[in-house]
């Protein structure tokens, strides 16, 4: 039997039923894994001076307060920064024959790691190494240092030694890197203006400074660097085999 005309336009005219709203997203659950990702996005975007609890939980869109489920303070996350940067370094299998050249490699990869990030070198200085990625490089470090014939405490110190360095190396072009950005950084010269400074100086006060200004203030790219790790690195002698 037909429907009612009435009906069929009662019908037409009806309002279509509501769709059941699709359910919110549920949130990705807190981890050490996001907290590390947000903390270096934070870093590489901001510079080291903007990582805090508070903005790392902004970056996660929480509040600080979950992450503390997770990690006990900002040294915590520091350890954890760390940590990320050493699980990317490769370490080879030590060669007593080329020891020197692998030292200088692993220094290198942690240098170009801690480039990528803007003063996250910072986070290493002072730092009691827990992490085990951490740890895993200082293994590799020493098991090279012990390999080339270097005494135990003496390899254990040239670590540290070459570690600081690293770091403070890294810091520092960090800070030139941060400080040109400023547009009223006049005080950022060229060489050329520097040995012009130089030179300008009193002879009376200054004769070498005068004298040697292009050598005080030569250097491209990472010369410095790898001047100075040498001067570390081919000072060790290795132990003399007993007689």
């Amino acid at each position: 039997m037909a429907a009612d005309p009435r009906q069929r336009r009662a019908a037409r005219h009806a309002q279509p039923a509501a769709e059941a709203a699709a359910p919110a997203p549920r949130k990705k659950p807190i981890t050490v894994e996001r907290i590390t990702d947000a903390a270096l996005e934070v870093v590489a975007t901001e510079g080291y001076d903007a990582l805090t609890i508070r903005r790392v939980a902004a970056m996660l869109g929480t509040g600080p307060s979950s992450l503390y489920a997770h990690i006990v303070n900002k040294a915590d996350i520091d350890d954890l920064l760390i940590g990320r940067l050493c699980s990317e370094l490769v370490l080879p299998k030590p060669d007593p024959a080329r020891w020197r050249e692998q030292i200088r490699d692993v220094c290198a990869q942690i240098r170009d790691q801690y480039l990528r990030y803007p003063g996250i070198s910072r986070a290493a200085l002072a730092m009691v190494p827990t992490n085990l990625e951490t740890l895993r490089v200082n293994e590799g470090m020493l098991a090279i240092l012990l390999a080339g014939g270097i005494q135990p405490q003496t390899a254990a110190w040239a670590i540290d030694a070459l570690s600081l360095y690293v770091a403070g190396y890294a810091l520092e072009i960090s800070m030139i890197q941060q400080r040109q950005k400023d547009p009223d950084a006049t005080w950022v010269l060229t060489q050329d203006q520097l040995v012009d400074r130089f030179e300008a100086l009193p002879q009376a006060a200054f004769p070498n400074t005068r004298q040697y200004a292009t050598e005080l203030t030569s250097g491209t790219g990472h010369q410095r660097f790898d001047f100075a790790l040498a001067l570390l690195i081919d000072n060790l002698a290795p132990q003399a085999p007993p007689v």
